[in-house]
């Protein structure tokens, strides 16, 4: 039972954010008593903080896969915007912004995944793109994974794009142009390679 609580949250808390749901809501989407809920955590905080373990648990299997399975760094790249747009067709913006600012633990267990996964996996990327020759030699990778990781956070806080601009073409216009900053004339050529199996290819 605790596990379907968690799923029905994180459901109902990306779909409509985390103030706006109540434990009754969650009760009633799952069709039992809020006893019950308060049998397995203490209050809704209880109930965000253990989705944002939960969910970081999984993203970290997803990322670790991605690399896994990519044949370069490129790939690697395009594989996380994937993820995004998974994520983003089930992100109402306004969550982000309530756990930043009104629930102090969770947004400290994202930013530790943030810092200590998100970043590491990133910079690591960087650095077998310019080893294989993908990407360029003369950028910083620490300087460009934290640029990249605060591009994807202002999109899902939706800060700098008014509600017209759809979030996953915002992610997707500032992963190509991130990307397309770190290639070499080699990178360029699997680039375009990966673009024209979407019927997307960009010259160089």
């Amino acid at each position: 039972m605790k596990e379907k609580i968690l799923e029905e949250a994180e459901r109902l808390f990306w779909k409509y954010g985390v103030r706006s749901i109540t434990m009754d809501d969650i009760a009633r989407r799952l069709a039992i008593s809020k006893k019950t809920i308060y049998q397995h955590f203490s209050d809704k905080e209880d109930i965000l903080t253990q989705v944002t373990q939960y969910r970081m648990a999984k993203d970290h299997e997803m990322m670790c896969c991605a690399t896994t399975e990519a044949q370069t760094p490129i790939h690697e790249v395009m594989a996380m915007l994937d993820m995004l747009r998974q994520n983003a067709d089930n992100v109402n913006p306004a969550l982000v912004m309530d756990i930043k600012r009104y629930y102090p633990k969770a947004w400290a267990i994202y930013g530790e995944f943030k810092e200590n996964f998100i970043m590491k996996s990133i910079i690591d990327n960087i650095r077998r793109g310019i080893n294989d020759g993908y990407f360029r030699a003369d950028v910083n990778p620490e300087i460009l994974a934290r640029m990249r990781v605060e591009q994807i956070e202002m999109v899902f806080e939706m800060l700098a794009f008014p509600q017209s601009y759809d979030m996953i073409t915002v992610q997707q216009e500032l992963t190509h142009h991130f990307v397309r900053g770190l290639l070499t004339e080699k990178g360029f050529s699997i680039y375009n390679q990966y673009n024209s199996t979407i019927q997307h290819e960009i010259p160089t």
